[in-house]
């Protein structure tokens, strides 16, 4: 049986950066402490909410080592291992340094477009080229293509260290598929904070999440309500989660997270471009929707 320890809240972790733009260490590493002491159950860090692809390898590597040696395992740490070059990354993952980290998150090639089959060789490929235990990332409103429940199905079958999938499609009759049909230890992840509620409710174990960076308590509350079976409490947190889950997102990730945490006073509102801060009027909007949360507290 496949063995997959990344269940309850993981937290996509995001890049502080200073008002200069280079990487702030003291930021994150106080993120990464909020984050672990109030619910985290794992870390997914160097992914798309990192804005990676900004980033240049020795940043990456640089991160990388501040944060396993900060969490001290602690908790699991996922890293971000993807890309539209299948050998390139197979190349990667079998010399590249992995020590302390935990899984990798592996993203759908993206541009290429790739058949079905392309994509099951693609994970085949990488599963076969690490030890780690991969999650596959299906995001197609990201890479342009979808996977399928078949491929999906496939790929967990076939391959033992393919232990989970960050399923980010939004297709909810798809995600039901994956669930009802999986074998047995793998898992399903939510890749949208919005539909891990109903996702957790069909038997997804858990959620790779950008509101886990700002308020890691609170969902994670949400998450261990409802795999108690107590819905009535975990559907209320949901609920006075949903005009931010909104937010987040409306201009762009990690904008949005971005803006939450600034506004707690965690980070300064600095992005790489291509990527720029919310807009005013969205940062208005999360201001008052914070604020609204305390009030309910």
């Amino acid at each position: 049986m496949k063995q997959n320890i990344f269940r309850g809240l993981g937290v996509a972790l995001i890049t502080p950066f200073t008002e200069s733009g280079e990487v702030d260490y003291n930021a994150l590493g106080n993120l990464v402490e909020y984050q672990i002491s109030n619910g985290a159950d794992f870390l997914c860090i160097l992914a798309t909410t990192s804005e990676s692809p900004c980033l240049s390898k020795q940043e990456k590597l640089d991160i990388q080592h501040f944060i396993v040696n900060l969490v001290d395992r602690r908790v699991p740490i996922v890293i971000g291992c993807g890309g539209n070059n299948t050998y390139a990354i197979a190349e990667e993952l079998r010399n590249g340094d992995f020590n302390g980290i935990d899984g990798i998150l592996s993203v759908c090639p993206y541009y290429n477009k790739p058949t079905q089959e392309g994509l099951y060789q693609h994970f085949k490929t990488l599963a076969c080229a690490t030890e780690l235990p991969v999650i596959l990332y299906n995001v197609p409103g990201r890479t342009g293509i979808n996977m399928t429940a078949e491929t999906t199905l496939r790929l967990a079958n076939d391959c033992e260290n393919i232990v989970a999938i960050k399923e980010a499609s939004g297709n909810l009759e798809q995600i039901d598929d994956i669930l009802k049909n999986k074998p047995e230890g793998f898992a399903v992840l939510s890749g949208d904070d919005s539909l891990t509620f109903p996702m957790l409710a069909g038997g997804a174990e858990g959620v790779i999440s950008v509101i886990g960076n700002a308020l890691p308590k609170e969902f994670s509350q949400m998450i261990s309500l409802e795999q108690e079976g107590k819905y009535e409490e975990a559907v209320k947190i949901h609920h006075s989660l949903t005009e931010l889950y909104k937010l987040l997102f409306v201009d762009g990730n990690p904008a949005g997270v971005k803006a939450v945490l600034t506004e707690m006073g965690y980070i300064k509102n600095v992005l790489r471009l291509p990527l720029v801060p919310a807009r005013e009027t969205t940062v208005q909007k999360i201001s008052q929707a914070l604020q609204e949360l305390k009030l309910q507290a």
